[in-house]
């Protein structure tokens, strides 16, 4: 059993809370409590495992309040809070696992509860899983040079986790350009190298527009004399 699904064993229940956004395990979100039921959520959760469901909905008056029984969303972990005067907190959370609702459950609770399954990508080839990782951890860096020439940064580029493509490829799909639909799928997939195989599309897609944006930049800082040259892999 990985670290994440031991966190949550013996979950069966969870606090959910819908927004337009798509979570991944691994990845920090910040969050703003403001609404009394959730202030209710923040404080029952902190008085036991800290865990919450956070579950990817756009409010829709032609459609339910609630995300639908069968959806996908990540429990998500409180590990920092800062209380407000008001009431209101600003909170620091982390994705932990993903889960299936099976049912929603009415405790009398001010906000959603949901029956859950949490679930992790299935077995694969290590050897393909690898070199997928490795295409997109190479093309994504390939970028991450590029924005990093356009925006004059010099600091460090983001580090990857080499040896756990899984988690890679969540945190690449955290950071990459698209809408919430299709990190909604990303999320839902349960094969590594299929979601691995996705984001090196986009990826590859992208790439040629960032470093020619990059070389534009550095053309332009030398005043258009086209001999400088650009390094991409410093």
């Amino acid at each position: 059993m990985s670290d994440a699904l031991d966190k949550v064993r013996g979950v069966r229940e969870l606090p959910v809370f819908p927004l337009p956004l798509v979570l991944f395990p691994g990845v920090p979100l910040p969050l703003h409590i403001f609404e009394e039921r959730y202030r209710r959520m923040l404080a029952d959760v902190r008085a036991s495992n800290n865990l919450f469901g956070l579950s990817y909905f756009v409010p829709d008056a032609e459609r339910e309040d609630r995300p639908p029984a069968g959806h996908v969303g990540c429990a998500t972990e409180v590990v920092e809070v800062q209380p407000l005067p008001d009431g209101r907190s600003n909170i620091l959370t982390l994705g932990v696992a993903r889960y299936r609702v099976t049912e929603y459950v009415d405790r009398g609770d001010p906000y959603l509860v949901a029956r859950v399954e949490f679930f992790e990508d299935g077995e694969e080839d290590r050897e393909v899983v690898g070199r997928r990782a490795a295409e997109v951890s190479e093309m994504f860096m390939r970028i991450a040079r590029a924005m990093r020439t356009v925006n004059a940064e010099r600091g460090a580029l983001p580090e990857l986790p080499q040896d756990d493509p899984e988690r890679l490829s969540f945190l690449v799909a955290a950071v990459v350009e698209m809408d919430a639909e299709a990190k909604q799928r990303l999320l839902e997939t349960r094969s590594t190298s299929e979601r691995l195989r996705r984001l090196y599309t986009l990826l590859a897609q992208a790439v040629t527009a960032y470093e020619e944006r990059a070389r534009t930049h550095e053309l332009a800082r030398g005043n258009g004399h086209a001999g400088k040259k650009i390094d991409l892999d410093q």
